[in-house]
């Protein structure tokens, strides 16, 4: 058969006319609910299908349209089983993929395959993780008690002298050599425990923000009363060694740490930290609260009032939490939502909310006259409404007015809508120096149950924003109850520079201290917040990895539907060579990772501590987005006790439901244990090794030696795990000697194929063997931590073990290894072939293992341009090969990625780019699939500049100029104000860290969160020949395709000499789905269910209502007048 005998002669005799209905099919499903991407996208992708069909009908010609045929089809299919069975015959060769099979053949009668509970198993790993919990709050409660006891028996003394560990000065010298003041001396060491950390396990240390004075008659007092923690901190620890950071967060400021550990400024020399800024502390200290913030954007708030005031804005919404609810309304004469699509309700304070609102906050303009009585009714009438409709957090209600005054009488206002119950709170802030309107302002706040501040400076935000949290805390301390908190997943800031990602992501559990003291009972006094971290990697490996099969997982989400921990949750992006937390990292929603599940009948049932299963049809994404697995998966749910976290278990149908057990003596397993060539999952437990400090030096393998010779009985391991290595070990055993063998005899051959052979077991077990010496080895950081995708991680399977868990039995998956790695593709330089091993018992198969090669590209190229030369019984010289300048031969795998080509750049990357012609034939006649995939954690380049969210603790003002001039004129007008060295210092200090913050602000990256959708191409199997002609204007362009056996590869013929240009390169690049402003604003209203915190403390009988703020006179002497006049002579580095 010859190119033009006909248009389409598929597989079986099969025609398939172009423009069929299969054609580009979609898998791709919608949301239920709020509009999804999916269904926006709908109508766009039916016109690129219908214009894409439109070309076809016109290109695929109907009739032969060459005089003879080019080459015969039997010639390439001769190639293409050729090159198949030379492949199929190497890697066998190398792998010993024969061998293993056989291995694990001859145990069969021994082994069991056991079907596994998923509902057992996911209430097995719920138990072990509460128990793993509960040793953490025990040891914050502890502390509560012992902070709370030491506070009681604590008379302040206001002259205190007093040296302690502080952590920034600890270690400091002068330059003669002396410690500087309170520069003690700390023996420090690296921790493998606290993440290789230099640190005292012995003593705790102290740290402040810059803005905080270190010997503040108030500081000194709680550090003084707070070193009754030390042996509290060290007994937790010795009772539980699993402990990680535990601290305790003084209300006035300071930040007491254990272990000891010394703290660096930033490279502008200042500490921007403030434990009472971060999400533990405001959540404990304080119940969840509905927020309307008014902000005054009327003409008299022009220049560096308005400047001020949106800071403030910005530092309340930095108190917020996903627990919150907030709206934020700009008046003047008249009432405006600054964010529209926001009219009249209250939105859930997660990040993405509050950076959208900081964002809109920057942009306020000013103008007209302040008239504050509507925007006060505005917000009464929104609080009311949530309130009656059983919305929102159903607690703590509060109006922030943020003002340079009020003239008008708010009396009726209040009267109406707030009194005599005085439900809603309302804080108010004076905003600039003018004290006309101050006993207006105050009125205000005092007759409803707030607080009254005056911000003059951008120094005074931080300290005065934090006030309204005390008041809002004095029901909960007044009742002395000690509410656990359990926080969102959120980043260390100390461990970001020197941490893997993947082990920065925590939470933390908190409990707030109060005054135990009957005097100030009624003022209800918050000591502050005591708190520890928990890892959430450590607690994910309670899930143990090989009880989930090769693609099942386990993950956590909280109380609001957002991810705690889940392997497709991707928290970091990359911004040239640094990695970056996303702005939304911990407000990820479980339905924008499990997005396939449209009614969000998961989320829902795991939101409301179910306890069930569910099945699903999911589209997997492999390999960064490239390729894609359809698997029908299981899930298996359940809440997590006295935590507000639910836990979910995927199994995958088929050999994901099955664990394969066998057994062997210790000393087998043990002689094959040793062999050099062996190493284990280094994220796995099979024994721990981090609760004694003797064991914490011991690898995994170490440890299981120890376990099983009884060396070390106090080590505790998974025997269940450690009896399934010690089968692996020993079934793969033979194989070290079949590769050695091997080596020596392939040690003489002129041309070295294969680099290395390797293996890996269901049970973490890695093999592998060289064939080259290592500085040969084309690819060097495969099967090493460096690349997490070929190794056993505590998320995932190997890419290799995963892909072929899903070849047909025999057949190899083949893949292209590049030099640099996926996010900056070199060159590509080695290819793996891999295959699973399967065992079958009673019926049931489980995957044993994987096993493969890595060869070397030029190898693989060499043997297919030998074997286009060949043209078997054909009579005579071959009438065309791969080299004729008139054809192009590729190797394409089953997801249209080039391994083979004349043109080296083509290399590694996809068809369509290179001939979007024949990737849409390929398509339209159902050859290759198009699945349109999603992204909700993609980051997007905005349209115009956008301020970044990435800020946590300090927010930005609106520009570099106005914070220099804000500098020279602030340092002036401040000056009356200061009374003492102290308040100087801490305000110098502050403002070095806004102006800090604010001249980075125009140096951040200018990458959004979005949505995006992207096509994924998949090759039927059950077409594995086919070939056509393409009409292209002044040309036909003709091409054939044929399956090469045993493998997940193709092999494609074309013509280059027909130029297709009209049809448009075939791209697998993300798309952002753009919503219109309608669909955009519906999304942005929806409330998704959620489940509120347990408690809440509103109001207290005993409150003290009348200590409601004020402000107090200040002088200052003619000496510190002077002090500031010398900060401009700091070297420029620190004025930046």
């Amino acid at each position: 058969m010859g190119w033009g005998s006909s248009v389409l002669s598929l597989h079986g005799g099969r025609s398939t006319m172009p423009g069929r209905p299969s054609f580009q099919p979609n898998p791709g499903c919608t949301h239920g609910g709020a509009p999804s991407p999916q269904r926006l996208a709908a109508g766009a992708a039916l016109r690129k299908a219908t214009g894409v069909l439109w070309l076809l009908l016109l290109s695929t010609s109907l009739s032969p349209t060459w005089g003879q045929p080019r080459i015969p089809l039997e010639i390439v299919k001769l190639w293409a089983d050729t090159f198949g069975r030379d492949l199929y015959n190497t890697v066998t060769k190398y792998s010993g993929s024969l061998l293993l099979q056989k291995k694990y053949k001859d145990v069969e009668p021994s082994l069991k395959i056991e079907e596994v509970d998923g509902l057992e198993l996911v209430r097995k790993f719920s138990e072990d993780m509460e128990s793993m919990l509960r040793r953490k709050v025990e040891a914050v409660q502890s502390l509560v008690e012992a902070a709370e006891e030491a506070d009681l028996n604590h008379e302040y003394n206001a002259s205190l002298v007093f040296d302690y560990y502080n952590s920034v000065l600890i270690n400091e010298q002068d330059e003669k050599g002396n410690s500087v003041e309170l520069g003690a001396k700390l023996v420090l060491e690296a921790n493998a425990h606290f993440s290789n950390l230099r640190v005292n396990t012995s003593v705790s240390s102290v740290q402040l923000p810059t803005n905080v004075y270190n010997k503040d008659p108030d500081i000194l007092n709680g550090v003084y009363m707070s070193e009754a923690l030390n042996p509290v901190f060290v007994e937790n620890f010795q009772r539980d060694p699993t402990l990680t950071w535990q601290y305790f967060g003084s209300s006035t400021g300071f930040f007491r740490i254990y272990p000891g550990i010394k703290w660096t400024p930033d490279e502008n020399g200042v500490i921007t930290f403030d434990c009472r800024n971060r999400g533990w502390y405001i959540q404990a200290a304080t119940s969840p609260k509905d927020v309307v913030i008014l902000v005054d954007v009327s003409g008299s708030m022009k220049g560096l009032r308005m400047t001020i005031a949106k800071h403030t804005v910005s530092t309340i919404l930095d108190t917020l939490g996903e627990n919150d609810f907030v709206n934020i309304i700009a008046y003047n004469d008249y009432v405006h939502y600054i964010e529209p699509c926001f009219k009249g309700i209250l939105v859930q304070a997660d990040r993405d909310n509050r950076e959208h609102f900081k964002q809109l906050v920057d942009e306020l303009m000013v103008k007209g006259v302040g008239i504050v009585s509507p925007a006060l009714s505005e917000a009464f009438q929104i609080l009311q409404q949530f309130q009656e409709a059983r919305q929102g957090s159903l607690c703590n209600q509060a109006i922030m007015l943020v003002s340079d005054g009020a003239v008008e009488d708010h009396e009726p206002v209040f009267k109406k809508y707030n009194w005599p119950d005085r439900k809603v709170r309302v804080f108010t802030y004076l905003i600039g120096r003018e004290v006309t309107f101050a006993d207006r302002m105050k009125w205000i706040a005092c007759n409803n149950k707030g607080y009254y501040t005056q911000i003059s400076t951008l120094a005074d935000a931080q300290e005065n924003v934090m006030e309204y949290l005390h008041v809002l805390s004095r029901p909960m301390v007044i009742n002395h109850d000690h509410d656990i908190t359990w926080t969102e997943a959120y980043m260390d800031s100390k461990l970001f520079t020197s941490q893997a990602p993947s082990l920065m992501l925590l939470t933390t559990v908190a409990m707030p201290v109060f005054s135990k003291k009957n005097e100030t009972r009624s003022h209800g006094i918050l000591l502050g917040v005591v708190g520890s971290d928990v890892t959430l990697r450590e607690l994910m490996k309670l899930a143990p990895r090989y009880k989930l099969g090769v693609h099942g997982y386990a993950f956590l989400n909280t109380n609001n539907g957002y991810i705690l921990s889940h392997p497709d949750l991707r928290p970091l992006y990359r911004e040239g060579k640094k990695l970056k937390p996303k702005p939304n990292y911990n407000s990820v929603d479980l339905s924008e990772v499990e997005w396939e599940d449209q009614a969000e009948t998961l989320r829902t049932a795991m939101i409301n501590r179910e306890t069930g299963s569910l099945s699903m049809d999911v589209k997997v994404p492999l390999d960064k987005g490239k390729r894609v697995l359809f698997l029908t998966n299981d899930y298996f749910f359940t809440d997590i006790s006295d935590t507000p976290f639910s836990l979910g278990v995927v199994l995958s149908r088929g050999h994901g439901e099955f664990i394969l057990l066998g057994n062997t003596s210790v000393e087998e397993g043990l002689h094959d244990l040793l062999h050099p060539d062996l190493s284990l999952a280094r994220d796995w437990i099979y024994c721990v090794t981090d609760i004694d400090p003797d064991h914490r030096k011991l690898s995994q393998l170490e440890a299981m030696v120890r376990f099983l010779t009884r060396e070390d009985p106090d080590l505790e391991c998974d025997e269940e795990l450690v009896r399934e290595v010690l089968f692996d070990a020993v079934v793969t055993a033979p194989m070290e000697a079949y590769w050695t063998a091997l080596a020596l005899n392939v040690s003489n051959e002129t041309e070295h194929a294969v680099d290395m052979a390797f293996l890996g077991t269901r049970a973490g077990l890695l093999r592998s063997s060289l064939f080259v010496g290592s500085e040969k080895v084309s690819d060097r950081k495969f099967l090493t931590p460096a690349d997490e995708a070929s190794v056993f991680t505590l998320d995932r399977f190997p890419l290799w073990y995963r892909q072929a868990s899903e070849q047909p039995a025999g057949s190899f998956v083949f893949n292209l290894r590049f030099a640099e790695g996926p996010e900056s593709p070199g060159e590509p330089v080695a290819v793996t072939a891999s295959t699973a091993v399967a065992v079958t018992v009673d019926k049931k198969t489980a995957i044993a293992a994987a096993v493969g090669v890595q060869m070397k590209l030029e190898f693989l190229q060499r043997k297919f341009w030998a074997v286009t030369r060949q043209c078997g019984a054909v009579a005579g010289l071959c009438p065309k090969t791969c080299e004729d300048s008139d054809l192009d031969c590729f190797v394409i795998d089953s997801n249209g990625f080039i391994l083979i080509s004349e043109r080296a750049h083509q290399t590694g990357r996809f068809l369509g780019e290179v001939d979007g012609a024949v990737m849409t034939q390929l398509v339209g006649m159902g050859v290759f699939t198009q699945v349109t995939m999603y992204d909700y954690q993609a980051m997007c380049k905005p349209p115009g500049h956008h301020h970044s969210a990435a800020q946590p603790l300090v927010s930005p003002i609106s520009a570099f100029l106005t914070a220099t001039r804000w500098l020279l004129r602030e340092l002036l007008l401040l000056l009356p104000e200061w009374s003492a060295w102290g308040s100087w210092h801490g305000r110098v200090a502050e403002a070095k860290a806004v102006f800090h913050h604010s001249h980075k602000h125009k140096k951040q990256d200018t990458l959004q969160p979005c949505d995006t959708e992207y096509p994924v191409f998949v090759h039927q199997p059950a077409i594995q020949e086919t070939n056509g002609t393409i009409e292209c204007g002044a040309c036909q362009k003709p091409f054939a395709m044929q399956q090469i056996p045993s493998s997940n590869l193709l092999l494609l013929v074309t013509d280059p000499t027909c130029d297709c240009g009209v049809f448009p390169p075939v791209l697998q690049e993300p798309t952002e789905v753009k919503y219109n402003a309608s669909v955009k604003c519906d999304r942005m209203r929806s409330q998704k269910l959620r489940r509120r915190p347990d408690s809440c403390h509103a109001f207290h009988a005993e409150e003290n209502a009348q200590d409601c703020g004020g402000a107090s006179d200040t002088s200052a002497s003619l000496p510190l007048l002077l002090l500031p006049l010398c900060a401009w002579g700091l070297p420029p580095q620190l004025l930046q």
